[in-house]
């Protein structure tokens, strides 16, 4: 399956200050109308900026949603707000240690995967924002170029093992580097797993692929779990039930999946394009009608895809799903066509139509996730017992 090139023109409509606030009023913007289904809460819009920590900051805002509801916080001002940075620190040493250990066969990067952040929080606590911001190299937000080269050519240089023999202080380089980027650890600060109000171990992640037999686990052969992090394998109905019957029971799920598709716009808005149906250059259609771009007022209706399992593993298999981008799903909308979205939670900052939120349809959903993260407790009862899990 190819990926083209596609450009759709929209109409920009002007929109009141209530587009800041997520509800159930509709909302427009361009061609689509939203009306929200069910939502459920989570706390503010992070921006990432420029580090590849996505299944940092989505994993992260989905266990602070999972305290939210555990506790049955109602006030916004008394949401919790972890640190990214610590996370992505305790990441970085364990990924050191680990990349030495096979020899430099590891991508050691800032890419990782959700069952990086739930390693970390059992093993080590979790740490508020307002106790640890990481950001120890003269900028506001993360800029982590620089940190990734010189930690990548420690440890490189760590491998070639140039004393025959490796030494017993190689890891405080990795710990001195971190501290001189990052800061120090305040280790009084920490919050230990216990303090949380959830249970750590609730936590599992879930997929859909035939290349594995369906009701068993594996690693997601994709190179950013360097941990090596399970995921249980579903039919592709019974996974998207899953993220159903999480959002209506109240929780939330961490969502990994392929950012590059055409129909996932820089607005606000994820579709599965049917790129052959809007490949009309040349076409009798374009003949009469012109191109869409040369007349921004006409509507424009896209056509999706219709996704099957066989399709999911096609795109995985040929690379056109890859694992580009983690994001927190939280609720569901309906476009004024009736057509079911799932709101979801970015990490870009407050960017495009919906300050930070995306509308993702179900069929782009359907093909382009390739893992999630949910409470076992929000996955129905029937399919815990095909898998085993109590």
């Amino acid at each position: 399956m190819k990926k083209y090139l596609l450009s759709i023109a929209l109409v920009t409509l002007a929109v009141s200050s209530a587009l800041a606030q997520r509800g159930p009023a509709p909302v427009k913007t361009a061609d689509y109308e939203f009306t929200t289904v069910k939502e459920n809460p989570v706390t503010s819009v992070k921006n990432q900026y420029r580090s590849g920590t996505c299944w940092c900051f989505s994993a992260l805002s989905f266990l602070e949603s999972e305290i939210i509801k555990a506790k049955g916080i109602k006030d916004t001002a008394l949401y919790p707000d972890f640190s990214e940075m610590y996370v992505v620190r305790r990441g970085y040493y364990d990924r050191a240690i680990k990349y030495v250990r096979l020899d430099g066969k590891l991508n050691m990067a800032a890419g990782s995967d959700f069952g990086d952040v739930l390693e970390v929080a059992k093993t080590y606590g979790l740490m508020y924002q307002s106790d640890y911001s990481g950001l120890q190299y003269g900028y506001d937000k993360p800029v982590q170029g620089e940190l990734d080269a010189v930690l990548k050519g420690y440890v490189e240089a760590v491998v070639k093992n140039p004393n025959r023999k490796l030494t017993k202080v190689w890891p405080k380089g990795v710990n001195g580097i971190l501290d001189a980027y990052m800061g120090e650890i305040p280790e009084e600060k920490i919050v230990k797993p216990e303090s949380l109000g959830i249970n750590l171990d609730d936590y599992i992640g879930l997929t859909s692929y035939t290349h594995h037999p369906f009701y068993t686990a594996f690693a997601m052969e994709v190179e950013d779990n360097w941990r090596w992090s399970p995921s249980w394998n579903l039919p592709l109905d019974e996974f998207m039930a899953v993220i159903d019957n999480a959002v209506e029971n109240g929780y939330t799920v961490a969502w990994g999946g392929d950012v590059s598709e055409v129909g996932f716009t820089r607005d606000g808005l994820a579709i599965l394009v049917d790129t052959e149906a809007l490949a009309t250059s040349g076409s009798d259609q374009e003949r009469w009608v012109g191109k869409a771009e040369e007349k921004p007022e006409q509507k424009i209706t896209v056509k999706e895809l219709i996704v099957t399992q066989e399709l999911r593993q096609e795109m995985y298999d040929e690379k056109t799903s890859t694992d580009d981008h983690g994001m927190h799903l939280y609720g569901t909308a309906k476009d004024q066509n009736g057509n079911k979205y799932y709101l979801i939670k970015n990490s870009w900052g407050d960017t495009g139509a919906y300050h930070g939120m995306w509308y993702m349809s179900e069929n782009f959903a359907k093909a382009k996730t390739l893992n999630i993260v949910v409470n076992k407790n929000a996955i129905p009862k029937p399919i815990l017992k095909k898998l085993g899990i109590k």
